[in-house]
């Protein structure tokens, strides 16, 4: 993300997609394990945002980075676990949802005010999920945002006397 972007930038950024997206019935904020062992009445196929991690890159301080990885999973729900042709047919209708929501960000990418703007797409890894409650089955994205750091110290935040 750009300098001074936030987290609740990228999920309003991934709400508005899912609710664009004609084939999206829901958006959820969750993490993985929720997402894994609690689901219940769901609206699906739906878009779901995980939290994320980062860390920093260091060219002896010279172009410092800090590259945040972030998640999200499509999910749908399958009516019969037993039925593998409905499960396999359920991924597929995720994968192109997936590649819908890839193509609509390398188009945003380009806008100034863009979130996903520092998105680079050999990050991206998918890995076809399926949870122990519920029958619900989905891929899960995962990502890499890149930005610079600011190392400049604000002193209206220090206490230095």
């Amino acid at each position: 993300m750009p300098e001074g972007r936030k987290f609740t930038d990228l999920v309003s950024y991934f709400q508005t997609l899912a609710s664009q997206h004609t084939l999206i019935k829901n958006f959820y904020r969750f993490e993985l394990d929720e997402v894994l062992t609690s689901l219940r009445d769901m609206e699906t196929p739906c878009l779901i945002m995980e939290g994320y991690k980062f860390s920093f890159t260091d060219n002896k301080s010279d172009n410092i980075l800090k590259t945040r990885g972030g998640a999200f999973i499509l999910l749908d729900h399958v009516k019969d676990i037993g039925d593998f042709n409905a499960i396999h047919s359920a991924w597929d209708s995720l994968e192109e949802i997936g590649d819908d929501i890839l193509a609509r960000i390398r188009s945003d990418k380009h806008v100034l005010s863009s979130p996903v703007q520092n998105f680079p797409f050999e990050s991206v890894e998918a890995q076809l999920i399926s949870t122990d409650l519920g029958n619900f089955y989905g891929i899960r994205f995962t990502f890499d945002i890149v930005c610079k750091f600011n190392p400049d110290v604000d002193p209206l935040r220090w206490n230095l006397l």
